[in-house]
């Protein structure tokens, strides 16, 4: 059964997926990998140089939304780049959650410039057997 359950998130997660929001505004959109154990969705995020209190996470509507800003330590005008490849300035990134997760009881770890979101299943208990009655037709 639990492998079965594992399966059909799986098959959420390569339907839904997980969306870059950056795009013509400027944002930028971090790296994840999002992945099902036997008992959590995990969301892992690459924010390297940002810091914990520049961290936004809201989960709404099935998806999770990871927000933030990481800041260019040179100020305008004062250095001379000859290679310039990290984004700066805001991000956002979301990802489709499975419909047997529970926000609710989301946690979140923040060390060694990766973000780890955990986002517990509900455990589901199988249901009783139930009898159906049978009707008279017409």
């Amino acid at each position: 059964m639990a492998a079965n359950h594992i399966y059909m998130a799986s098959a959420f997660i390569r339907c839904a997926g997980s969306e870059p929001t950056g795009g013509s505004n400027g944002a930028w959109s971090p790296p994840v990998d999002a992945y099902l154990t036997e008992r959590a969705f995990v969301v892992k995020a690459e924010l390297a140089g940002v810091r914990k209190e520049d961290l936004e996470l809201v989960v709404e509507g099935g998806l999770l939304r990871i927000r933030g800003r990481r800041y260019d330590d040179c100020r305008e005008g004062q250095c001379r780049f000859s290679i310039v490849e990290i984004d700066y300035g805001l991000f956002e990134r979301a990802v489709a959650l499975p419909p047997e997760c529970d926000p609710t009881r989301a946690k979140a770890s923040y060390a060694d410039g990766f973000l780890r979101v955990e986002v517990p299943i509900r455990k589901r208990e199988p249901a009783p057997p139930q009898r159906v009655p049978v009707e008279s037709g017409e």
